[in-house]
Parts: C-alpha cells; sequence; structure tokens
C-alpha cells in the first residue's frame, strides 16, 4: 500500500490542510498538526478503499482530509491491533488504538457520516522513529 494523501489539522474544529510530506518526531508526532506533542496520539491512518465503503454508504463521495485522518493509504486493511507496526520509509509507528468516527463528521462531511466511517476509521499510532512521510511512501505492515 501507498500513501495517497496526507493532512494536518492545527487546531480543534479547524479544517484540515493537505500537504505533500510532513516530518514525524519520535514520540512528539506529525510537526504541524495539532496532536504534536501529544502522550500517545502521533498519526491516525486510514484506508481510501474503506473511505470509499463509507461513501458508498452514504451516497456521496468522501474527501480524505474531511475525515480529520492524517495519513490515507490506496487500500489494503490498517492494523487495529494494539502493538500492531507499520513502517513508512525509515518512520516506525505503533498502533495504539482503533480511530473510532467522531461525531463532528456529521457536520463536516454530512449527517450519517459518523456512522457510515464505523469500523472504517483506520488507527491511531505513535510515532517510534523519527522521519519523513510524503505521498506517495510505500507503507510496509510486517506480517506477526
Amino acid at each position: 500500500m501507498h500513501i495517497v494523501a496526507i493532512h494536518l489539522a492545527p487546531g480543534r474544529k479547524v479544517p484540515t490542510r493537505s500537504v505533500t510530506c510532513v516530518e514525524a518526531e519520535a514520540g512528539r508526532g506529525l510537526v504541524g498538526d495539532r496532536y504534536h506533542g501529544t502522550k500517545h496520539r502521533h498519526v491516525s491512518i486510514q484506508s481510501q478503499e474503506m473511505l470509499e465503503h463509507a461513501a458508498a454508504e452514504l451516497g456521496l463521495a468522501v474527501d480524505p482530509g474531511a475525515t480529520r485522518r492524517n495519513v490515507t493509504v490506496d487500500g489494503g486493511v490498517i492494523p487495529t491491533r494494539p502493538g500492531s507496526r507499520l513502517r513508512i520509509g525509515e518512520v516506525e509507528l505503533e498502533v495504539v488504538r482503533v480511530a473510532a468516527p467522531c461525531r463532528l463528521l456529521d457536520d463536516w462531511i454530512a449527517p450519517g457520516a459518523a456512522r457510515a466511517m464505523s469500523r472504517r476509521g483506520g488507527s491511531i499510532c505513535r510515532v517510534l522513529t523519527s522521519g519523513p512521510i510524503r505521498v506517495g511512501d510505500h507503507v510496509e505492515v510486517p506480517q506477526g
């Protein structure tokens, strides 16, 4: 799987902005994102494939930035089990928990969006190693 979009939210209830590259800092998160410096919620990652399923249920297209997730990959299954690892170039991520859809999605996208995203929201990860994350980067999900 590969990264197709990266979004950062500079603040709560502030629209996300699309970027082509972001610096991930170990133990801190994505530079420029509102969760940078928090204890565990460093990066949220979702699958475009799952987003398309949610969009079909809603009956309208869903922009990846509207979900407020940081990283969108083109397809595949995002690990949700805590402790699972992902690697994006030099950056290693560890899954902390499932990314539950926020009820604000109903305001940002359309009524019913939070329900459509249920079990499709991806995962929240912590950053274990620093480095750049870029659109187009390969995302490795080690088996085990």
